[in-house]
């Protein structure tokens, strides 16, 4: 894992700020070589984006590839294993918040988009609960939070807005994340 990551395109790209699609084939993979050297940068990517750290990415995108080795049918097409290593990605992430926090805090974007196409089942005062925790905390830990968890914010972002490294923002959220957990527990439900 050497290899230098391309930069991806901001919105001032040749894009024009929209995603672009490509066709996923629907042949399987030849062989686990092929499945590893197409898929080993995007889990790696979406790992980093998650825990900003390079060298636990690397541990844990060799831990997603180790977990999917065994379950994955080498016959599955392509959109079907980049789907089954996002899914192990997703799983390994939150043990690894959970190994490290104590609580899992795992979000990805289908999952927001999930949340937000199907409002009714998210219950309304969870939104008060939250809000109420938030408010108990240090007003930078909060920012934090709001910024990582609500907004959806990389640590990146969250260092740049705050003014602070990568590693320190890691740091503010590890502590805004315990100390929420703390409150939490004297918050009526």
């Amino acid at each position: 894992m050497g290899r230098r990551l391309p930069a991806r395109r901001g919105p001032g790209g040749s894009d024009g700020g929209r995603a672009r699609l490509r066709v996923v084939s629907a042949e399987p993979y030849p062989d686990w070589e092929s499945v590893y050297r197409d898929n080993v940068d995007r889990v790696f990517r979406l790992i980093f984006s998650r825990v900003g750290n390079r060298a636990d990415a690397e541990d844990l995108t060799g831990e997603v590839f180790l977990r999917a080795l065994r379950p994955l049918r080498l016959s599955a097409s392509v959109g079907e294993v980049r789907t089954y290593l996002v899914a192990t990605s997703r799983t390994v992430l939150a043990e690894h918040w959970r190994r490290t926090l104590g609580r899992e805090i795992t979000t990805f974007d289908d999952e927001r988009d999930v949340a937000e196409a199907v409002p009714d089942l998210v219950d309304a005062r969870a939104g008060e609960r939250a809000e109420r925790i938030l408010a108990a905390l240090p007003e930078r830990y909060a920012l934090v939070l709001r910024l990582r968890f609500l907004q959806g914010c990389s640590l990146k972002e969250v260092a740049a807005r705050l003014g602070v490294t990568v590693a320190n923002a890691k740091v503010l959220q590890h502590r805004a994340v315990r100390r929420a957990g703390e409150v939490a527990g004297g918050v009526e439900t």
